[in-house]
């Protein structure tokens, strides 16, 4: 049986343009976050408390928006619900 939940439940969206949100919990993948806005995402991979989520499909090479700025860059395809950590996000900082 999926789990639906609403997002704002189980992550927190720190501005209305970022394309990745922070887990307030651990979430199990398979839950469908409900969102009131735009198409329900289901969890790919289980996201451990204060880690990122994608919003949306992020292609390689583009941007990764939290707080409303650029933190990183997609080294990879990134589909939405995905967990998004070292593997698929390179941060820009401190880079010549």
């Amino acid at each position: 049986m999926k789990n639906t939940i609403q997002l704002q439940a189980k992550v927190i969206v720190s501005d209305p343009n970022d394309n990745i949100a922070t887990a307030r919990v651990e979430i199990e993948a398979g839950t469908i976050l409900s969102r009131e806005v735009g198409d329900d995402i289901t969890l790919r991979d289980r996201i451990p408390f204060g880690h990122k989520l994608a919003l949306e499909s992020i292609a390689k090479g583009e941007p990764v928006l939290k707080y409303g700025q650029r933190i990183g860059v997609a080294t990879r395809d990134i589909v939405a619900g995905d967990l998004v950590h070292v593997d698929n996000l390179a941060g820009e900082r401190g880079r010549n």
